[in-house]
């Protein structure tokens, strides 16, 4: 027995060195573990559903198989993330080194409206099509806009979410306008957007809190999104009197992070990498739109995005100790983009690969939250993955929009995987995202960001 315990301490002090050429199986699964909470997200919610007070996890997934995503890559030798230089590997992929890194984002929304707004789209592989439906979609929203401004996520529609959240849909609804290049100031929704703004700024508390109103499990989602709206808004505009607002909603952002370095349910409690990702994503607008975000949320956010990363060779889970699901890997890709990752990182193009061969989009398996954050991060990234995605994208969106009725320029939410809790509103506005990506934000390795940047 005594020999045996020395011969596997031996065993597990020998490490191995991978050698250049090595070939790694990437591998994606969801479904394996007990049923994931990952995507509670919104007023996701069905009106037969179980009381509030049961514990979350209980959610069903949103696929009843098991999907398995393999692809086999041949990488290079890699080191630890901390024992490299972050322009280390840059030449072995032949990519220039002025577009592996991200711009300044001060330039982040300026392709929404003028001659630079046709030119993404053009460039970025957007059709007459997408447009359409673009503009088809933005007809509808209005029309579900409420008389104080706001917007629901039960109705006036067919097929509304389980639950209310005001908060949250007022954010989307906002968010598809502003991503198409509407203002509260300019734009033909202009008169949508300010009775918006101006009844979500209303919500706010001296902390900068919006979401009173919502579930608990659903506060920190819909004040991540309406910190994303206004800081847009202010970064679009530039409008004096959004500031301070923008300023406590991104004050409340930093104040709630939790000590593993991401946000959930509760401020400053438990983390998981679904409702980090849209508060990465409201800070980044804030610090886009010129307002002060404390110093040491971004290295936070980057230790919590490692706890959830089985590492280089795998993807995000949704929280410690999961596996690795598509729909967090591809948000965990964006938000590392954002966080300062250039194009050749080690885990970037193998985690965008995988989920492009292996989780293409299919309108036979809608999941439009997936979508929404694969869309965006290969749509960054460029080159054939993206091409490849968007091939398939520019034309289903379009397709599966509703085109008669009373629903027209919507989208079903009956089956997408996270559609009949969420409701239509949440099917419609990620939909239109996906569509606007051309120009809703720059792309973070393209020349063209670059020149912009540089003006």
């Amino acid at each position: 027995m005594i020999v045996h315990l020395i011969f596997m301490l031996i065993l597990a002090l020998i490490t191995f060195k991978s050698t250049p050429g090595t070939s790694i199986l990437l591998t994606f699964r969801q479904g394996g573990d007990a049923a994931s909470p990952e995507l509670a997200t919104f007023s996701i919610e069905p009106v037969d559903w179980k009381p509030a007070e049961e514990d979350l996890t209980t959610w069903p997934s949103p696929a009843e198989q098991t999907l398995e995503f393999a692809i086999p890559l041949e990488l290079p030798q890699m080191e630890r993330l901390e024992n490299r230089s972050p322009l280390a590997g840059l030449d072995a992929l032949n990519v220039p080194l002025a577009a592996a890194g991200s711009p300044p984002l001060s330039s982040m929304f300026a392709g929404r409206s003028g001659p630079l707004k046709k030119s993404l789209l053009k460039s970025g592989g957007g059709t007459a099509e997408t447009e359409d439906a673009v503009a088809l979609g933005l007809v509808w929203l209005k029309r579900q806009q409420l008389k104080d401004g706001a917007w629901s996520m039960r109705g006036p529609f067919s097929h509304g979410g389980g639950a209310e959240n005001q908060t949250a849909a007022t954010a989307m609804a906002m968010l598809a306008f502003m991503g198409a290049g509407n203002t509260h100031k300019s734009g033909e929704y202009k008169a949508e957007v300010y009775r918006a703004v101006k009844w979500l700024v209303a919500q706010q508390d001296r902390q900068g809190f919006m979401a009173a109103a919502a579930r608990d499990n659903e506060k920190m989602y819909a004040q991540a999104q309406a910190t994303i709206a206004l800081c847009e808004l202010y970064g679009m505009t530039r409008d004096y009197w959004l500031k301070p607002y923008a300023q406590k909603a991104c004050d409340f952002a930093c104040d709630s992070q939790s000590s593993m370095g991401g946000w959930r349910y509760r401020p400053k409690f438990d983390s998981d990498t679904s409702v980090t990702g849209w508060f990465v994503m409201g800070l980044k607008s804030g610090q886009a739109a010129g307002l002060s975000i404390r110093s040491h949320v971004f290295p936070k956010v980057e230790q919590y995005l490692d706890s959830v990363s089985g590492g280089y060779d795998s993807g995000y889970a949704y929280q410690v100790g999961r596996r690795p699901s598509p729909s967090m890997t591809a948000e965990g890709i964006l938000c590392r983009q954002y966080l300062g990752w250039h194009r050749n990182m080690p885990g970037m193009a193998q985690g965008l690969g995988a989920l492009v061969a292996n989780h293409a989009l299919d309108r036979n398996q809608q999941d439009v939250y997936y979508w929404y954050y694969a869309t965006q991060a290969l749509h960054h990234y460029g080159g054939p993955l993206w091409e490849e995605w968007n091939d398939i994208l520019r034309v289903t969106l379009p397709e599966t929009q509703d085109k008669q009725g009373r629903e027209s320029g919507s989208w079903s939410p009956q089956r997408d995987a996270w559609g009949r809790h969420a409701g239509r509103l949440y099917t419609t506005c990620l939909s239109l995202y996906c569509l606007e990506v051309y120009y809703r934000h720059l792309p973070l390795y393209s020349s063209e960001s670059a020149g912009v940047a540089a003006k």
